[in-house]
This record gives structure tokens, C-alpha cells and sequence, in this order.
């Protein structure tokens, strides 16, 4: 418990499935929004109807309330997931974004205006991040990143050249490798140099003809700047590579900083990350692509372009683009939050974001470096990152730590990454939380280092006082259930028990 006294874990709390409670002839009734009498028709004789479970309307209700009860969400407590950056987004962007984000993308009248504020938006993010032109289509970070190496790559075709390989910093986002991958490429791995950043000179060791392009995460995992990134920029250009930022997370930039005035040829954004749009369970995310001119031609098609009356319309007549990467609008209300908070904050309303995610970041830093292990003592920005070292002799690691803050009424920081750091704790607090919230969580955290040194036994049987008690989780891993089996109880057992 919070007051460090035992902890007695509660049962796992199992709310059966409503196949399971289904009972012939039991239903309720409900109207279609909009309803339309005359457009309703009764069901063809012999169609084949699902196999839907049968319950009565309170007995639904209670199942899926009993449900949203489990639910840990940022409207109901602390997320301090570092580089995740799950934040309170404002309802204003939900409001409005979902009066006019129901237009179908064949209504050519009613999807004009949707196609102005994308080009509002458009212009925004770019003056924001000191790019040239962008596509907003990608749907995610990871499809935003891939979408800029297949850019680089066509782009280096284009220049006659077959480049192969990709450097990735060891502080880089974890999702790099993967899409250099699927873009063609072979990732290569630099190491950070002792201060938690890049160094230019070690970066020089790694550049030849082959190296198509570094892909850097500023600041970078350990919520670090990277503060060679202008010669690092000038290394790359003499060597006919690219400089692609990972700009997942702008939490820390806006208003400030931008990447095209370091150099940076090629980046992506998570909307869902910096931009008042949710993601998660709240999603879904965007991963807008922005490049300096010259990869500008290879963006994905189609792109919003103004015909010869100043109206804006959808342009596929693009032979360099790689193509197609998300039909149509791709992720049209996620945009249409983010241009809402845009409008909603304005330039001085941005930076203020910025200093404040910065503010509450160091904040906690200077707290909890107190009482835990700081690896790296270089100035940070939004996040940052400890580890389990003070508390690996008592028997206690980072899990048990992540585990106890959910006793607490929070949920885990980002954990064992990045891995730089053995046993990391990456903590973002974001400019959303107040310093209650703050003080609160050095408390907790605080209250946890105390029990690792008390009771370390009793910690790594938290948490108790949550709906689910400790799992094994490499055990559910490998033990996925994704569909629903009806089992009897020794069945059920034998199942859950090997």
C-alpha cells in the first residue's frame, strides 16, 4: 500500500464474457441514430442471421460498465510514459473536430473545406518544424518514419545511386530498425558517446559511400539534445547522406527549435503524441512526413493542390512519388485535432507547451535523482531517464518499481528502455500535469525506494490493490488469447495452469 505497510493482493476479478451469460430469448431494443421509418424494412425471410449473444439491456449495460470501471486512462490518472508521451487532450480538439469530420471523400462539395484546413494545417506544421513541404497521410510514427526512408531511398535512385545502409544512434527511437528494414535498408548501430549524445567525430568513422542516411531522435531517448547535430548535418551533406529526424515527440521543440534550421533534410511527427489528438485506446495516431525541397517530389500521392479557380483539390499527377501510402485522407480526424489545437494555442500558446513539458521534466528529475540512480548527469529536456541501480542489491529491479506505482494510482513509466541504460525508467510528465500531480509521484516514488530497502519481498509481490493481481508476463506472451473458447472449469484450469 502506499503507507508501505503489506500488501494482500486482491483475486483477479473476471467479469464473464457475454457469450458466456447469453441466454435464449433475452434482448433489448434500441433506435438507430439517425432514424429514418420509411428506409427500414423488415429482415428477408430466411436470412441467416449472426450468432449473437442474447442478454436482456441492464445486463449489457452493467457488463461493459463493469468493464470501463478496470480502465486505467489519462483522464483518470498519471501517464508518465517517457518518449509515449500520453498527455490530457483538450476536449475542445474532440468537439469540434467531430462536426466536421464526416464527410465522405467522394463528396467533392462537402470535402472542400476539410481540404482547406488540411492545407492550413499543412503550412502550420511545416513553418513549425522549418520544412518545405509535407504529406499528412502517414497513419502512425512507424508508417511515417518508413514513409521517409521510402522517400530517401526513391530519392537516391532517382541520383542514380543504390545506398544501402542506415545509421541509427543507440539513443534513437526503438521503431528505426524496423522500418529501415522494410524500406530495403541495413540498420547500423552507433554508440552515443558518454555525455548520452552523438558525438560528430564518431559519427565521421561510420560514413562512406554506402551510408544512405543516419536516422537521430533530437533530443534523443534519454531526453538529451543533441548538441552536435549542425556539424553532424554538415558531415552527412559532404557525404551525399541524409539527415532524417525522429520527431515523434515535439514536446520539447515547439516554438523553440527547428529541424529544418539543423539540417535536418527528412522527418516525421506523431500527432497523437504532441498535438492534442489521442492515441492508444483513444486513437487512431498520424505520422505526418515534412522534407526539405529537393525530396519534395517524391512525397505519396495524392496531394492537395489548388486547381486554376484557387479551390483545393486532390493531385495523384506525381510520376517521381513513391505512391500510395494511406487511402485517401488517411487519418482525417487526428489531423483535423491537431489543426484545432494549432488554432487554439497559437505560437506563443506552443512554446509555452514546450517550456512547460520542459519545466515538469526536470522538476522531477532534480526530486527523485535524490533517492535514485541518474545515469546521466547532461542536461535534459522533457523527459528523462533512472535506473534500478541502487536497488539491484536488495533484490529489487525496475519491474518491481513500474509494478508498486500502480498501488499508487499511477500507471508505470516507460520501462527497460532505451537500452542504453540497464533497468531504465524513462519518465515524461508532460506540461499537462499539475504540480500536485508532480508531487504526488515523487511521493510515491519516494515511498517505493523506502519499501525496497524495508520490505523487498514485499514489493515484488505488487501490485495488490488493482483489479489484477502480478502476471507472469512472459508466460502470457506465449500463451496469447485472442478468441473466445468455451471451456469448462478443469479445462479452463488445466489451460491456465499448464
Amino acid at each position: 500500500m502506499p503507507d508501505g505497510t503489506a500488501v494482500t493482493n486482491f483475486p483477479v476479478i473476471r467479469d464473464p464474457l457475454l457469450a458466456e451469460v447469453s441466454g435464449e430469448g433475452k434482448n433489448g431494443l434500441t433506435v438507430p441514430k439517425p432514424f429514418d421509418a420509411t428506409r427500414h424494412g423488415d429482415i428477408p425471410a430466411g436470412a441467416a442471421l449472426p450468432a449473437l449473444p442474447e442478454l436482456s439491456e441492464v445486463e449489457t449495460v452493467r457488463h461493459f460498465t463493469r468493464l470501463s470501471r478496470l480502465n486505467f486512462g489519462i483522464d483518470t490518472g498519471m501517464y508518465p510514459l517517457g518518449s509515449c508521451t500520453m498527455k490530457h487532450n483538450p476536449k475542445i480538439c474532440e468537439e469540434i473536430a467531430s462536426r466536421i469530420a464526416c464527410v465522405h471523400p467522394a463528396d467533392r462539395a462537402g470535402i472542400a473545406p476539410v481540404l482547406e484546413w488540411l492545407l492550413g494545417f499543412k503550412g502550420f506544421l511545416e513553418e513549425i518544424c522549418g520544412m518545405e513541404d509535407s504529406c499528412l497521410w502517414p497513419a502512425a510514427g512507424a508508417h511515417g518514419e518508413l514513409t521517409g526512408m521510402l522517400v530517401i531511398r526513391e530519392a537516391l535512385r532517382k541520383r542514380g545511386q543504390d545506398r544501402s545502409k542506415v545509421l541509427i544512434p543507440d539513443t534513437a527511437h526503438g521503431t528505426n530498425p524496423a522500418s529501415c528494414a522494410i524500406a530495403g535498408f541495413t540498420s547500423v548501430n552507433v554508440p552515443s558517446g558518454p555525455d548520452g549524445y552523438l558525438k560528430a567525430r564518431d559519427l565521421a568513422g561510420h560514413l562512406d559511400g554506402d551510408v544512405a542516411a543516419l536516422m537521430i531522435t533530437n533530443p534523443n531517448t534519454l531526453g538529451i539534445f543533441e548538441q552536435e547535430i549542425l556539424e553532424i548535418a554538415g558531415l552527412l551533406h559532404e557525404n551525399g547522406s541524409y539527415l532524417y529526424m525522429d520527431g515523434a515527440n515535439l514536446n520539447a521543440l515547439m516554438g523553440i527549435a527547428r529541424p529544418g534550421d539543423m539540417g535536418v533534410d527528412c522527418m516525421h511527427i506523431n500527432l497523437h503524441k504532441t498535438f492534442g489528438a489521442p492515441h492508444g485506446g483513444g486513437g487512431p495516431g498520424s505520422g505526418p512526413v515534412l522534407v526539405k525541397r529537393d525530396l519534395a517530389p517524391f512525397l505519396p500521392v495524392p496531394r492537395i493542390d489548388r486547381d486554376t479557380s484557387g479551390s483545393p483539390v486532390l493531385d495523384s499527377a506525381f510520376p517521381d512519388s513513391i505512391g500510395m501510402v494511406h487511402s485517401r485522407l488517411g487519418n482525417v480526424a487526428v489531423l483535423l485535432k491537431a489543426y484545432v489545437y494549432c488554432l487554439c494555442l497559437g505560437p506563443a500558446g506552443l512554446r509555452d507547451v514546450s517550456l512547460r513539458a520542459c519545466l515538469n521534466a526536470n522538476y522531477l528529475k532534480a526530486r527523485l535523482k535524490k533517492t535514485y540512480d541518474l545515469p546521466y548527469e547532461t542536461a535534459t529536456l522533457h523527459e528523462f531517464v533512472l535506473s534500478d541501480r541502487a536497488f539491484k542489491p536488495a533484490g529489487v529491479t525496475t519491474i518491481d518499481i513500474a509494478k508498486a506505482l500502480m498501488d499508487h494510482g499511477f500507471h508505470p513509466p516507460t520501462v527497460y528502455f532505451p537500452l542504453v541504460v540497464p533497468g531504465a525508467i524513462m519518465v515524461e510528465p508532460t506540461e499537462t500535469e499539475p504540480r500536485s500531480e508532480l508531487d504526488r509521484f515523487v511521493e510515491a516514488m519516494e515511498a517505493i525506494a523506502a519499501r525496497a530497502g524495508q520490505s523487498p519481498e514485499n514489493l515484488r509481490q505488487t501490485p495488490g490493490n488493482v483489479p489484477v493481481e502480478r502476471i507472469d508476463e512472459v508466460w502470457a506472451a506465449r500463451n496469447l488469447v485472442l478468441t473466445w473458447m468455451d471451456m469448462n472449469p478443469s479445462e479452463e484450469d488445466r489451460y491456465l495452469n499448464g
